[in-house]
């Protein structure tokens, strides 16, 4: 599983020009699920990325999560990022999981989410999204387990 974290001022996703998800101060999130993936690792990725320490403390340090400072969450299913990138120069997608399968486990990611914060919005699975982003910093990281 990968998910590649985007510390946010304010994010949203659209679906056929309607906004099916939005956030202000928190955490863009998109998620990539793997064939190989279990309850194990989403509960590991959920544990990571609900600690991941990507905002500033007083000191001006990243030294807190978006747990901390009680951030928003929008977590958007995104096939593209367990694609097999190493050579060529097309992308491989045997290493993303089929869609029956990302799209139970992005659920049951979701749901593992929810159950230890709030609040956290979503994009719609398999759609063609908008993902508007104010990206705060900037500041990116890929987080895999």
């Amino acid at each position: 599983m990968k998910c590649l974290i985007q510390r946010v001022s304010e994010a949203s996703v659209d679906v056929d020009s309607v906004c099916v998800g939005s956030i202000g101060r928190g955490l863009l999130v998109f998620v990539g699920v793997e064939p190989t993936d279990t309850a194990a690792s989403l509960t590991r990725m959920a544990e990571r990325l609900l600690g991941y320490r990507v905002f500033a403390d007083a000191d001006g340090r990243m030294n807190l999560s978006v747990a901390d400072v009680k951030g928003e969450l929008l977590l958007v299913s995104q096939f593209t990022l367990a694609a097999d990138t190493r050579k060529g120069t097309r992308p491989g997608f045997q290493t993303a999981a089929p869609p029956k399968l990302a799209a139970s486990l992005f659920e049951q990611f979701v749901n593992g989410v929810k159950q230890r914060h709030k609040p956290v919005a979503t994009g719609q699975f398999g759609a063609n999204m908008q993902v508007s982003l104010v990206n705060d910093g900037p500041v990116t990281f890929l987080l895999e387990v």
